[in-house]
């Protein structure tokens, strides 16, 4: 009885090996990374406001005048209302030591999208018109990002796979199909890469002057592939 269940044992040991040497296939991993560089046509502003006064209503009342004339101005430009929104609106309160006293502080800030960026002197001047006295930040953007995503990824399968011919080509093997694919690519914000810094400005003084160097936006996908060698 004991020698029949040694013989089980040693068949599905020997049975379990095969099958795990059978279901191991030459393969290897490769990484690959597709870019795709861009020129601009949108750009999101975040602008500020802030005053200051001894009184909270006073501050307050005007922070809400400068935002109603913001937001007037905007809609004059042709700028839909989805294309702009309050990010943050603050009131605190100091204290002023030497003269014994509070004063307050109102702070604002509005995220704007510039769809047309032929219109961003024309913007940011009349923001600054309104009564916005900060810029926070600009952060160019393209319209068509998701068809520029699409062929970043398709770079990158590419990339690896060649990548991965170059390896094996020296062992007289071939790439097979992928059998895994890991996309790594992380969020990301794409910030202006500038050709040669800003723009000169013409030497015509009548020449419309050019205060915007959008320059170019870098589409970075990174994958993991594992393929089948042959």
């Amino acid at each position: 009885m004991k020698k029949t269940v040694v013989m089980i044992a040693l068949i599905v040991a020997v049975t379990v090996q095969a099958q795990d040497q059978k279901a191991q296939v030459p393969q290897i991993s490769v990484s690959g990374e597709g870019k795709v560089k861009v020129v601009p046509d949108q750009a999101v502003v975040t602008v500020g406001f802030q005053n200051a006064g001894k009184e909270a209503k006073e501050v307050k009342t005007l922070n809400d005048e400068v935002v109603d004339r913001v937001i007037k101005f905007l809609k004059k430009s042709g700028i839909p209302a989805t294309d702009y929104k309050t990010n943050n609106v603050s009131l605190n309160r100091s204290y002023d030591y030497e003269k014994k006293k509070y004063n307050f502080q109102a702070n604002q800030t509005l995220t704007i999208m510039i769809k047309d960026l032929t219109k961003y002197d024309e913007v940011m001047m009349g923001l600054n018109d309104a009564g916005v006295n900060s810029i926070q930040g600009v952060e160019f953007k393209s319209s068509k990002m998701e068809e520029y995503e699409k062929e970043a990824r398709k770079n990158a399968i590419i990339n690896a796979k060649q990548k991965a011919a170059d390896y094996v080509s020296v062992l007289g093997q071939k790439v097979g199909k992928a059998l895994l694919i890991t996309d790594n690519s992380q969020p990301y914000y794409p910030q202006p890469m500038y050709k040669g810094g800003m723009m000169a400005m013409a030497a015509d003084s009548s020449a419309p002057r050019e205060t915007l160097a959008v320059g170019e936006i870098e589409i970075n996908t990174n994958v993991s592939v594992t393929f089948a060698l042959e």
